[in-house]
């Protein structure tokens, strides 16, 4: 999937130099990590970003 143009932003969650940064990409969600924007990218399907997000201890 060409990423050139998405737009990452931070994750609020993100701190002490530990930044992730998301771009919602049509059907998924690409995470990176901000201090290595040219480093690997994870493309997690939708229903995998929420299931992230809802589980407990996040």
């Amino acid at each position: 999937m060409d990423l050139d143009h998405a737009r990452w932003r931070t994750s609020t969650r993100s701190g002490g130099g530990e930044c992730v940064e998301v771009a919602f990409v049509p059907g998924r969600t690409a995470v990176r990590d901000s201090k290595n924007p040219c480093g690997g990218t994870l493309l997690l399907p939708e229903s995998a970003w929420r299931s992230l997000l809802s589980s407990p201890g996040r």
